[in-house]
């Protein structure tokens, strides 16, 4: 198979699809490889580093997708790549299509065969491809949203770790998730005081058991969060529901019980945000402040850190890439149950119930 790996064109998007170890994989089983040159630049792999193991390097991201037949890449198509996509060629990222109507109808009419990083499982029923960038957010998270509490940037101008004599910030984790679990491990190994709150109490046993004294876990509901927002400093909302739209667990009207300066990352946003105020931001201009509220809702974190961000997501994605080039798209997902739950969008269908249900469609799927 022809596998093509073109360049991010997202806004400060530095990730690349395929490290040169998995195009050496890919190449050293049989499959042609394209990249588009300097597409993994950003992330410290450069065009002679894929030459080296045998990648064939395009000009141009018009030509990658032209030759290939498999493109496998980081982030969802953006509106000037949709044209490029043509009828059953593979598409292997992230798609989040519940957030996004106009790319969802985009790829129906392109009628390309898209398969989703975010909804393929593995036996135990956990999302594989999504962990390792999961983790990643989850770290950042703490990290970034500790810069924004600095009173430059309009935050409360809390340390969250403190100093002696002055307690350390509130962080209030909603999620206990992967993202979760990540947040609350680097909160806490600043010294803050963290609330991690969930509806599965399996997950809050396990982070119970896992986490500091100072790592305090309560069930999840509007009266818990409505309490909580008035006294944290910083919110992180680490919400996932499989392919689906995230919740909002924080409403418009929440805002003002929350004190000035009170920083939200919304993790969630890639799935539509588990914040009512949250829109989509970009590494270049990343927070916005409704009602005194700093809102950090960047859709592409890990994309700031892209060498370890690069390295952790083709460690995960490459054996299902192999799969998908060695034996065509529809046996690898007639033989992996996991991998045929990627499967999003088809011959111009959703086959992906939730996608559906997040826009109130009542088509039959296939």
């Amino acid at each position: 198979m022809i596998v093509g790996v073109p360049k991010e064109i997202k806004n400060n998007e530095s990730r690349v699809g395929m490290t040169p170890a998995g195009v050496f994989e890919l190449i050293k089983a049989g499959h042609e490889v394209c990249v588009q040159a300097t597409a993994g630049e950003g992330s410290g792999f450069f065009d002679a580093d894929y030459e080296d193991v045998g990648a064939r390097i395009l000009g141009s991201i018009e030509q990658v997708y032209a030759r290939a037949e498999m493109i496998v890449k980081v982030k969802e198509p953006i509106a000037t790549e949709y044209p490029l996509i043509r009828e059953g060629q593979v598409v292997f990222t992230y798609f989040h299509f519940a957030s996004s109507e106009p790319l969802t109808k985009a790829m129906i009419q392109q009628r390309g065969v898209c398969i989703a990083y975010e909804t393929v499982e593995d036996a135990e029923g956990t999302l594989p491809l999504l962990t390792p960038m999961s983790e990643v957010a989850g770290r950042m998270a703490i990290q970034q949203g500790a810069k924004y509490l600095e009173k430059p940037v309009k935050g409360r101008g809390v340390l969250l770790g403190g100093v002696p004599g002055v307690a350390p910030g509130k962080v209030l984790v909603l999620g206990a998730g992967v993202v979760g679990i990540q947040s609350a491990k680097m909160a806490a190994g600043l010294g803050a005081q963290v609330t991690l709150m969930d509806v599965n109490m399996k997950r809050l046993r396990y982070a119970n058991d896992v986490m500091p004294p100072h790592v305090v876990t309560e069930f999840s509901n509007e009266y818990n969060i409505r309490k909580h927002i008035r006294t944290h400093d910083l919110i992180i909302g680490g919400v996932l529901l499989k392919g689906a739209k995230a919740p909002n667990l924080i409403t418009r009207d929440m805002l003002k019980d929350m004190r000035p300066g009170t920083v939200i990352v919304d993790v969630a946003v890639d799935q539509g945000g588990c914040v009512e105020t949250t829109r989509p931001t970009t590494h270049a201009d990343p927070i916005y402040i409704i009602d005194d509220v700093v809102h950090y809702c960047v859709a592409n974190m890990p994309g700031a850190v892209p060498y370890t961000s690069t390295v952790a997501l083709t460690n995960v994605t490459l054996p299902y890439v192999l799969r998908l080039a060695g034996l065509g798209w529809e046996k690898a997902c007639q033989r992996d149950a996991g991998l045929k739950k990627g499967l999003n969008i088809a011959n111009g269908k959703v086959v992906y119930g939730e996608i559906a249900e997040a826009f109130g469609w009542q088509q039959a799927l296939a």
